[in-house]
């Protein structure tokens, strides 16, 4: 098996990184923290623009897909600039309404960007259901089309993932919606998101550590502190292979372990970009409080590290 990506996949992440990093997201964020989805939205269309939504979906729906690596390489720049919305709900959305006649109705926009998705955990709210055009909604009989319910929006411990509870009832699309499998493409997903993350917390941490100076010196050149980036350093490049592998398979308990590995590598390094930012590092007005709380929101996102365990555990890798 091939762990490297290839030139065609490492040009697209770096026109990817390039689009993302001229977008000022902190600001995007914070706005859309806030509710004002205007500028999100006109960076959602770029991001479709650039296809990364298609490759959930089908060509003969107007994707490109299905391109599994290919979108664990686009989520990994995704999480790199911490991008708003439902990224991954929208990938799971695509999975669920992959079947015809659903597919001809509903594919076509997610590809291009004009109709966000959201996808409800069972029993759950939806992330960023009030940016959503759908909101869907998984249920044991099936998988219904719902609206948010109004004015309940919650903040989870990320301010920019908006929890929406939906409308009870709403239209049954279909009594058999592939739920395992979406649940599949949306921890890939989400596993890329988290190792951008936890890549973006490195580097702006290692970059903090070589201007701040204590005794005269950079704490960059304290052992301590390098031992600890060292660290989070192997945790992240460990979890690459494993995502990619899960992404060439598709298997649920290879995609369960890259998840538990990517996002307790996230959330190991946020742990150590925090202590070495010191004091700066717990404000809100900071910008890297904005990857330290999606490192912890997205480690429980779409499976815990217990289910995952569980799940490797029960299937075998």
């Amino acid at each position: 098996m091939r762990f490297l990506l290839d030139a065609e996949q490492r040009a697209f992440a770096g026109s990817l990184r390039a689009m993302l990093s001229a977008a000022d997201t902190p600001a995007v964020i914070r706005e859309w923290s806030r509710g004002d989805h205007a500028s999100g939205l006109a960076l959602w269309s770029r991001i479709a623009g650039a296809g990364v939504f298609g490759l959930a979906v089908p060509e003969e729906y107007g994707g490109l897909g299905p391109r599994p690596v290919e979108l664990a390489v686009a989520f990994v720049e995704l999480g790199r600039h911490a991008v708003p919305g439902p990224l991954a709900e929208t990938v799971g959305a695509a999975v669920l309404l992959g079947e015809p006649p659903l597919a001809k109705r509903f594919l076509p926009a997610l590809a291009d960007g004009t109709e966000p998705a959201t996808v409800a955990a069972p029993g759950g709210y939806a992330v960023d259901g009030d940016a959503a055009a759908l909101c869907l909604s998984p249920a044991p009989n099936g998988l219904y089309l719902c609206t948010p319910a109004p004015g309940q929006v919650r903040r989870s411990l990320d301010p920019a993932r908006r929890l929406t509870p939906l409308a009870p009832g709403g239209e049954l699309l279909t009594r058999a919606a592939p739920y395992d499998r979406a649940l599949t493409w949306i921890r890939l997903a989400t596993a890329a998101q988290a190792l951008g993350v936890g890549l973006a917390l490195l580097d702006r941490t290692v970059a903090y550590v070589r201007q701040r100076t204590q005794f005269g010196v950079s704490v960059g050149s304290f052992q301590a502190v390098k031992h600890r980036l060292a660290d989070a350093k192997t945790a992240l490049e460990f979890a690459r292979p494993l995502l990619f592998g899960a992404a060439a398979s598709l298997r649920p308990a290879e995609v369960a372990a890259a998840k538990l590995t990517a996002c307790e590598a996230a959330y190991r390094t946020a742990r150590a970009a925090l202590q070495l930012h010191g004091a700066i590092g717990y404000t809100a007005e900071y910008d890297l409080s904005l990857w330290l709380t999606k490192a912890r929101a997205l480690r429980s996102a779409w499976g815990t590290p217990h289910e995952c365990r569980d799940l490797v555990l029960t299937e075998g890798l």
